[in-house]
């Protein structure tokens, strides 16, 4: 039996990580569940949208389930999701990207995975105003050598693991030549120690390009926190959307699994979210638990209902679509 957290957030939630609990139970995995709030119904509950409890928690479990939380745009608390990370130095966010037949999409066959450096440059939170009139801003991005290493060994490795051919280092060491090209220096002096792996830099202007032209092109591709958060929002759409797309946020001593869609509140408690982001997220969850047998049974599960397009929620099927908690019914109806 496995101990795991969860957290299931705000907006739509809720309803969607009940459904992928459901599922997951009924691949024949036991685990214990601790339920903790954070986010907006934290804000709610306790005043405060990361609680202590929630990160004792995680450093108890060393596992979390976690489904959207809702960021403030402009005011407001912090990103959650980023403390999460810097909390527990979650600095490899992993996001697969891959084609599911029935999904109306651009292309087909795709499977990229890319990988973020998820602790660093500008997403760690250093910024402020430079005049006492708000009229100008300033963010620092810090890119430390250690860290860019840490995340490019991590990409080399996962594709040995997994059978992968070549990592494709992104960057813009072309104008910001000290972050940037710190980055591409130490991705380049480890990509030379993985000779089995093919390896290759470009400036990610001309990559969001080349993964519109062409992504079969790519395998698994790594860069720093802010473009790793857009390429990966690109990649999603190659494939048919944020709701096919998990994410794993890894790190040495703990993991969250996500999914990596926002929290929808104008559709929240209205049976019309897509549970699919978030039942992957368990997929890769369950790999993490050395639970592969459960994990390969619900991917194919998911694959199932995707391709048959008849029990799927409107995003995937405008015309005739069903319920949140039908699209999970007819998934478990499918391990069953």
């Amino acid at each position: 039996m496995h101990t795991v957290t969860l957290i299931p957030g705000d907006g739509i939630g809720p309803s969607i990580a009940e459904v992928a609990v459901r599922v997951i139970e009924a691949a024949g995995v036991t685990i214990q569940w601790e339920r903790v709030d954070a986010g907006m119904t934290a804000i709610d509950k306790f005043k405060d949208p990361l609680p202590e409890h929630v990160l004792e928690s995680i450093r108890r479990t060393r596992v979390a389930l976690k489904g959207p939380l809702t960021t403030p745009v402009g005011s407001g608390f912090r990103s959650v999701n980023v403390a999460l990370r810097k909390e527990f130095d979650l600095y490899s966010n992993v996001r697969p990207a891959r084609s599911f037949e029935g999904v109306p999409s651009r292309y087909r066959d795709i499977d990229l995975i890319i990988v973020r450096e998820n602790t660093e440059e500008f997403y760690a939170g250093i910024e402020h105003y430079i005049d006492p009139s708000r009229s100008a801003a300033e963010t620092i991005g810090v890119v430390t050598r250690s860290g860019s290493e840490r995340i490019v060994r991590y990409a080399y490795e996962y594709a040995r693991r997994h059978g992968r051919k070549k990592v494709t280092t992104v960057h813009k060491a072309n104008i910001l030549k000290y972050t940037g090209g710190l980055f591409l220096e130490v991705s380049r002096s480890v990509g030379a120690e993985y000779p089995d792996i093919g390896t290759e830099d470009k400036i990610v202007d001309n990559m969001a390009m080349q993964m519109v032209i062409n992504p079969h092109q790519f395998d698994v591709i790594v860069t720093t926190n802010l473009f790793g958060d857009i390429l990966s929002d690109l990649a999603s759409g190659l494939v048919g959307g944020l709701g096919l797309a998990p994410g794993a946020n890894i790190g040495y001593s703990a993991a969250i699994f996500e999914a990596v869609h926002g929290s929808a509140p104008d559709i929240a408690g209205k049976n019309l979210a897509n549970p699919a982001a978030i039942i992957l997220a368990g997929v890769l969850m369950l790999r993490h638990l050395n639970e592969t047998a459960a994990a390969d049974r619900i991917q194919e599960a998911v694959a199932s209902v995707l391709r048959e397009g008849k029990c799927v929620t409107g995003d995937l099927k405008p015309a005739v679509p069903v319920g949140t908690t039908e699209m999970g019914a007819e998934i478990i109806r499918k391990l069953t």
